[in-house]
């Protein structure tokens, strides 16, 4: 044991065992957030670094070990988190655990086998969650090629809703309208939520104007996300194929995607017995057996006239520069995953088109379930979605009980400043809200904002 906590404080007892990239995503936000941590780990220098960083308590050991997990206080922790490299050490734990302790487990299982028993793993071993980051990055990516004019693509309402980010060019319709006059020029209804302008972002009101170089994000239903990129002049042609760098988890996921939604795909991967079973396991892809940084490679397989670009190899370094010789090279829609956050600052400034980053996409619906176990009942979170660097959050609560913010018009509420109500979802129908409009029993209802920490929707209240 390294280091005991300053003080206890009011939040869930949670047990991480695994701190890696996302383990320490993890003990980061939560532990910032209120919670009191204990981690569990096999290496000591890991252990010390967090526990020196954070106020978190480390122990040494195996997490899957009925000593270890009493040590660390398995009896009466609220949420144990296993996100080991080993599926099935995760699993183990989180047996372990429902079987000493009366807490909530959370297991991260990446394996392509695993992740078709999903549901029948989650019921038969009593898991809250089973998380699988590369099938989520996957999905990121295969909705941002649904949408290729967007940087970003969240869905919310189950699907009904789509939270878009978008950069505005010196020749957009909307560069130069105030945000009250959207309606002069689109007939679609959206709401602007958010606006990022020389590296800060804010929450905008209707008195606010769009600039070129803005990156907004804006919220809108499903059915008229295309309707509002026609009307301002943006082509939304469907992406009719794929250059894949790297043959892992996360590229053989969106292969599966895109090849279901019509696209080719062709895998470029330099391990020869990994394409094998790439050819095994995706039949209608073309799998190259090669080196995907190699640049003679990348022009005699046609990077110059491909749809889309996407390279997933585990460095960072090399999926920087494979974007940024696609973006020299061709007109490739490019997507570039980063599995570090060390130098954002640097890499938010290069032209990287849209950007995903593994370890927050997979932490998000985590602290999502953290926070709907920490809130006083009024409502649930339903889904949780971090921009702009963490500073913006999206969150979309579900009503499940009168209170404050329930029977009377938005315009009346004390909302608190920067935060907007971006829409409610009643009875499956996703409406942009008046100040006339009020939240109802049974509503879902998203909110933005610059505050940090919300689990409860009386939070927006002053």
């Amino acid at each position: 044991m390294f280091k005991q906590k300053k003080a206890v404080k009011q939040g869930l007892h949670i047990i991480i065992v695994g701190c890696g990239k996302v383990g320490s995503t993890l003990v980061e936000i939560l532990s910032n957030e209120g919670n009191d941590i204990t981690i569990i780990d096999k290496d000591p220098a890991i252990i010390e670094s967090l526990t020196n960083t954070f106020d978190v308590m480390g122990i040494e050991g195996n997490g899957a070990s009925f000593t270890t997990q009493e040590e660390a206080g398995i009896k009466k922790a609220d949420l144990m988190i296993a996100v080991t490299n080993s599926d099935e050490l995760n699993l183990l734990c989180c047996t372990v655990a429902k079987q000493v302790g009366n807490c909530a487990t959370i297991a991260r299982v990446r394996t392509p086998e695993y992740n078709k028993e999903v549901q029948y793993l989650t019921e038969q071993l009593g898991l809250a969650m089973i998380i699988n980051p590369e099938y989520e990055v996957a999905k990121e990516i295969s909705r941002i090629l649904y949408l290729p004019s967007a940087l970003e693509v969240s869905s919310f309402a189950h699907g009904q809703a789509e939270l878009i980010k978008y950069k505005i060019s010196e020749d957009n319709p909307l560069n130069g309208i105030k945000i009250a006059d959207l309606s002069t020029v689109i007939k679609t209804k959206i709401l602007i939520c958010a606006i990022e302008r020389d590296d800060k972002v804010y929450i905008p009101s209707g008195n606010n104007h769009i600039q070129a170089g803005d990156i907004i994000s804006f919220v809108t239903p499903r059915k008229s996300v295309k309707d509002f990129f026609t009307q301002i002049g943006v082509k939304t042609n469907k992406i009719k194929d794929t250059m894949i760098i790297g043959g892992g988890k996360a590229a053989y996921y969106l292969a599966n995607m895109l090849l279901n939604m019509g696209m080719a795909v062709k895998i470029i991967e330099s391990n020869k017995s990994r394409c094998e079973e790439l050819s095994i396991l995706l039949p209608k892809a073309i799998i190259i057996n090669g080196d995907g940084t190699n640049e003679e490679l990348l022009n005699e397989e046609g990077i110059d006239c491909v749809g889309s670009f996407i390279p997933l190899t585990g460095i960072d370094e090399e999926n920087i520069i494979l974007t940024l010789y696609a973006k020299q090279v061709s007109k490739a829609k490019v997507i570039t995953k980063i599995n570090r956050i060390n130098f954002r600052g640097v890499i938010s400034k290069l032209d990287l088109g849209s950007t995903v980053y593994p370890r927050y996409i997979t932490s998000e619906a985590i602290i999502a379930y953290v926070r709907a176990k920490k809130n006083s009942m009024n409502s649930n979170i339903e889904t949780l979605y971090h921009m702009y660097d963490h500073r913006v959050e999206a969150i979309e609560f579900n009503i499940d009980k009168e209170s404050k913010v329930t029977g009377t018009t938005l315009a009346k509420l004390p909302l608190k400043d920067n935060l907007i109500i971006a829409f409610i979802n009643r009875s499956g129908k996703v409406f942009i809200p008046s100040g006339s409009d009020c939240m109802m029993v049974g509503d879902s209802v998203m909110i933005v904002t610059t505050h940090t920490g919300f689990d409860n929707i009386l939070d927006i209240l002053e």
